[in-house]
């Protein structure tokens, strides 16, 4: 069925008796400001790329492509984010990277 005025007119449908209302809201907006944690490693001259992609699958949970990845940043750029999360969730993983030799630290921004 297609709109039209023939359509509103046969279900006796009117807008022109409608009381017109107009109300002012104020909506408090509530900002919450959430730390974000990140677990960035660092590039050594010491750890292979294997070692490095095999911790983080290991360690954080990561795919083999994604493990490559970082690892590849962590090597071209001298760090790479490689994990987000919640301060606690993300410092028994920078502990264990740091006991298998390999730089890691926890960086929080807002």
């Amino acid at each position: 069925m297609e709109f039209s005025e023939d359509n509103i007119s046969r279900f006796g449908i009117s807008f022109q008796n409608q009381e017109k209302h107009q109300e002012d809201v104020a909506v408090a907006i509530e900002e919450e400001i959430v730390a974000s944690h990140q677990l960035v490693v660092y590039n050594d001259e010491v750890n292979s790329f294997d070692y490095v992609i095999i911790t983080l699958m290991e360690v954080c949970e990561h795919s083999p492509e994604q493990a490559e990845q970082c690892t590849l940043q962590i090597h071209f750029r001298g760090r790479c984010g490689v994990k987000s999360g919640e301060f606690d969730e993300l410092v028994s993983m920078r502990n264990e990277i740091c006991r298998r030799g390999i730089s890691a630290e926890i960086e929080t921004f807002e």
